[in-house]
């Protein structure tokens, strides 16, 4: 993409506004310059590049990811346009071709795993939506024993005398 210094950028969605406005109307975040946005593709594409692609036998390799064997495939081709080797294994409880219940780990170089679960998260935060919600508060717990609590799902402050969010209606069983 190409990217003019004089307007702005969404760095989330990399959608293109005037000089003038200052936040994403669709992902609420503050803009950036299109001098940045083409500094930060600089910098992205000298990492990809650095990276050194395929696995050999002998690279230190950790696992990043579990899950079945349909979701680790999907962030095959992303890890790939990211030059990030990759590789599925599956535990010993199975066969290793995707129909027995069994484990599959995705792993990649140790040098490679910030830059790939980086991917990984914003994968999930896209398709699950999340990218659109402010997730801010959802590390909150529930304690009935303190006098409030602060909702994992919406942020709002209540008193623990109900097990029900007042704003939300998340139950607190």
């Amino acid at each position: 993409m190409r990217y003019e210094a004089d307007l702005k950028y969404c760095p989330e969605c990399r959608d293109e506004y005037r000089a003038d406005i200052d936040r994403c109307a669709s992902c609420q975040i503050i803009l950036i310059t299109g001098t940045a946005m083409m500094a930060g593709a600089s910098d992205s594409q000298q990492a990809r590049n650095s990276r050194r692609g395929a696995l050999t036998a002998e690279d230190d390799l950790v696992t990043i990811h579990k899950g079945p064997l349909a979701d680790l495939k999907k962030l095959e081709k992303p890890l790939q346009e990211e030059n990030i080797g990759m590789i599925i294994v599956g535990d010993e409880g199975g066969c290793n071709k995707g129909c027995c219940p069994t484990n599959f780990f995705l792993q990649v170089r140790r040098e490679d795993a910030p830059a790939a679960a980086a991917l990984i998260q914003a994968d999930y935060r896209k398709n699950t939506a999340l990218a659109d919600h402010d997730t801010s508060h959802c590390h909150a717990v529930f304690n009935q024993e303190a006098s409030h609590a602060t909702c994992p799902a919406c942020g709002f402050e209540f008193a623990t005398s109900t097990t029900t969010c007042p704003d939300c209606g998340l139950c607190f069983g």
